[in-house]
Formats: structure tokens, C-alpha cells, sequence
């Protein structure tokens, strides 16, 4: 079923948004803030506090939230997708793409 769910652009520059709440797929979300575009449709689960495309995103391209570039992507982006740990990497972080999805824990320490 469809609900619309509101997201936070916080910058005109941005091309990701904050869930606020969580969002399910074919969620409309409809944004909040400084947004460039009104609404979209979630073309995935999106967990509260995560940024959600709102745009496609093609891989090696910024990822701009706060007005500044966050990251990069790794893979591409389709409007409306879930942007974290598994498409994109963090430029401040060079570890961030060893880090679990889910869990955020490093994959690539071994303990013995």
C-alpha cells in the first residue's frame, strides 16, 4: 500500500534526502526543506535517518548532501533508491567501504 512519507533536502545543492521516517517501496516521498523537486516514489526500503535518491546518480559521480560533497558513488543510482554504505564510499572515511550495510561493522578485520 502506499503512504507518502516526508524526506529533508537541506540544501538546493543536494541530490539526496533524509527519511524521516522509514520508507517502504512505492512509498511516495514527498520532501521537505530546500527541495529542487516536490516528490518521488521509493524504488526500495529505505530505513528512518538514511538518505534516499533524488535523482540518478551514476557511479564515480558526487553525492552531495548539506550542500557539500559527501561521498562518491560506486555503483548506480536510480531516483528514489536507498544511497548508503552499498553503492556509494565516503571521502572522509577511506574505510567506509568495508564496513557491514547493516551492522557497520568492519569486513575487513579478521580475528583469530
Amino acid at each position: 500500500m502506499q503512504k507518502e512519507i516526508v524526506a529533508f533536502q537541506i540544501d538546493l545543492q543536494d541530490n539526496v534526502a533524509t527519511a524521516l521516517d522509514p520508507i517502504a517501496e512505492g512509498d511516495s516521498v514527498v520532501l521537505t526543506g530546500e527541495h529542487t523537486i516536490p516528490s518521488l516514489v521509493a524504488v526500495g526500503d529505505i530505513p528512518v535517518g538514511h538518505k534516499i535518491a533524488l535523482c540518478a546518480i551514476r557511479a564515480g559521480e558526487d553525492i552531495v548532501k548539506y550542500g557539500v560533497v559527501i561521498g562518491r558513488a560506486t555503483v548506480d543510482i536510480p531516483a528514489g533508491s536507498w544511497v548508503h554504505l552499498h553503492v556509494m564510499h565516503s571521502i572522509y572515511d577511506e574505510r567506509s567501504g568495508h564496513l557491514d550495510v547493516n551492522t557497520g561493522a568492519p569486513k575487513d578485520t579478521k580475528y583469530e
